[in-house]
């Protein structure tokens, strides 16, 4: 199949649907399709995979995070003379009514359209909910529809009826599997890592707040923050206005140096407080084989069971939050099982598997098209 992964988000900012699309288009070729990801870039010409239509990108505030969106006024040309041109079979579009290249798609595409939703945030019901009426006229034009947990299809759902194939985020396990623990935090201290945007919605002041507990009682331990973002400088100092020693703000970490930062944690923390379908982190730890401490919140109890890769608390409760990482760092033995329970949960969320039910998904919705049409 001649395939299109268009997304509406900045390629050269990170972000979970761009980290989606990237293992997603190479699975897909692996299988021996000509796979093509559309997407606005800031900085075009950094990956020669990618089709670039939007050259600028626009930060769109959304619910503790900002979505990185091209509004450039040629995106509909571009759009139908690369669709007129390359004559796709499936045109997948990733968060369709977020602004504006999906909706270029949708108007274009004479291919049969799948749509992923990923959001889990509030926010989004509420966005739905405004452009009802804008939307609807494109709904028809989408043949497929995915949601990549409970979570995101209960948000959509609420404003859009319709038939949805449940179909999760992947993970490259192997990849992860393989990660190795970096020196410098290989000195006998326990290490407790936070790998993510520093953004509000992530979570970072409550950690810091329960590390501050944690401290007291578990001297020897170490917080690792991998990542970077407008949160930082508060984070930062807090930490220092606190006196709280052994905390790492590592800044931007590269995609092939995650493994390491989880295969480094003796624990896993996310202490989210809403918003995720379902956290690519938490999949990138458990294949590394990290127990994990998660706020109990929607996304994150599709993917974890309390008690058996980790424990979950209520998001927001920094002495909750303490209390579960305490509770692990005290016991090696069940750290070590959970562990081992994460990699084989892991094991469901592999691209290889997840990416084989992608495409009998796209040749179903092709078959049922050319059914319909007959």
């Amino acid at each position: 199949m001649k395939i299109a992964l268009v997304t509406p988000y900045d390629w050269a900012t990170p972000g979970g649907v761009n980290l989606h699309i990237a293992p997603l288009a190479e699975r897909l070729r692996r299988a021996g399709n000509d796979v093509r990801i559309v997407a606005p870039s800031s900085r075009p010409g950094r990956d020669q995979c990618v089709t670039v239509i939007g050259e600028s990108a626009f930060g769109l505030p959304a619910t503790g995070s900002v979505a990185n969106v091209s509004f450039s006024y040629d995106l509909g040309p571009r759009v139908k003379q690369l669709c007129a041109r390359e004559e796709f079979d499936i045109v997948h579009v990733h968060e369709p009514f977020m602004p504006l290249l999906p909706f270029q798609f949708l108007r274009y595409s004479r291919a049969t359209n799948i749509a992923t939703f990923h959001a889990a945030r509030e926010g989004g019901s509420r966005l739905y909910a405004y452009s009802k009426y804008i939307i609807r006229p494109w709904w028809g034009r989408i043949h497929g529809r995915i949601a990549v947990s409970g979570a995101a299809l209960r948000l959509v759902g609420k404003q859009f009826a319709g038939r949805y194939r449940i179909i999760p985020n992947g993970v490259e396990c192997e990849f992860f599997a393989n990660g190795r623990p970096i020196p410098e935090f290989t000195d006998g201290k326990r290490n407790i890592v936070f790998l993510g945007r520093l953004e509000k919605r992530k979570g970072l002041p409550f950690l810091l707040e329960a590390f501050a507990l944690v401290k007291r009682d578990f001297p020897d331990t170490r917080l690792v923050v991998a990542g970077d973002g407008g949160l930082r400088s508060v984070c930062e100092l807090y930490v220092e206005r606190n006196r709280l020693a052994d905390v790492i703000f590592t800044g931007y970490v590269a995609d092939e140096a995650r493994p390491d930062y989880y295969k480094t944690a003796d624990i896993y923390c996310a202490p989210n407080t809403g918003g995720e379908s379902m956290g690519l982190v938490l999949l990138e730890a458990l294949s590394a084989g990290a127990p994990i401490v998660a706020s109990r919140i929607d996304g994150f109890r599709d993917v974890l069971q309390e008690g058996r890769e980790g424990f979950m608390v209520p998001p927001r409760d920094s002495e909750a939050l303490a209390m579960a990482l305490k509770r692990l760092l005290a016991d090696q033995s069940l750290r070590k099982k959970m562990g081992g329970q994460a990699q084989k949960t892991a094991q469901r969320y592999d691209w290889e598997s997840v990416s084989a039910r992608i495409i009998d998904y796209y040749r179903e919705c092709i078959a049922a098209r050319s059914e319909w049409q007959a």
